[in-house]
């Protein structure tokens, strides 16, 4: 009796540091990006099913959190994960009001206008290489910039570098797109339930695919691929 005591917990501990090293094996393996927070530390202004994404490319807001813009589109409240993803809505000919982006010392949003950009530093970019983070006081802008590197940048002056560079960054971004949409489709015909519905945004589709389960539990960059499928189809 006691060896099969001693046996069964010995059995229990060996199963324990399986799970545990398990955990650690999945921790390491969770993507980690500067650009990230808690859901719950994110603000998000839109409205909608589909509020968690960007508006543009569909993107998890809060997984690019400290890039977030927003904007009054139309008389209708936008959120977007990059100013690069702004930009684009502002050159579609779409009425622009109350520019807002996500101030780095607190992570709530501010006036774009007034805020520091820092423009280049070290830290990842979202939809470009070239990484954009604003503060609300100019001396916290230099401390990042001291510490990352960059410029430090006002918004007329970084939204005029956007520009500058916004067909080259499309058209590497439109590229990547499509071959995710390719590998979207692929995913699609052999895991998701057929539907012809249409949608207005990658967002959109995003938000339907997890809504109703149609490709069972799929998420990341998976999600992503069917949605931009779905979305141009």
């Amino acid at each position: 009796m006691k060896k099969t005591l001693w046996v069964m917990g010995a059995l229990l501990f060996v199963l324990m540091g399986c799970n545990a090293e398990s955990e650690k094996v999945e921790m390491k393996k969770m993507p980690t990006r500067f650009q990230s927070v808690n859901v719950n530390e994110a603000q998000l202004l839109q409205d909608g099913q589909a509020k968690m994404f960007c508006k543009v490319c569909g993107m998890n807001l809060p997984m690019f959190y400290k890039t977030n813009h927003a904007s009054d589109v139309d008389g209708k409240k936008h959120q977007f994960c990059s100013i690069h993803c702004l930009v684009e809505t502002m050159n579609s000919g779409k009425k622009i009001d109350q520019i807002q982006v996500v101030n780095n010392e607190n992570l709530k949003f501010i006036d774009a206008k007034d805020a520091w950009y820092v423009v280049g530093s070290s830290k990842a970019g979202t939809m470009s290489k070239i990484s954009k983070y604003a503060f609300a006081h100019k001396e916290k802008a230099q401390e990042f910039s001291k510490k990352f590197g960059g410029d430090v940048m006002n918004f007329d002056s970084t939204m005029a570098l956007v520009q500058k560079g916004l067909k080259k960054e499309s058209l590497m971004i439109q590229k990547k797109q499509e071959m995710m949409a390719k590998k979207g489709e692929m995913v699609y015909q052999k895991h998701c339930k057929a539907t012809s519905q249409k949608f207005a945004s990658v967002g959109e589709a995003k938000s339907y695919i997890q809504d109703s389960k149609s490709c069972g539990e799929v998420k990341g960059k998976q999600l992503q691929a069917i949605a931009l499928y779905l979305y141009n189809r």
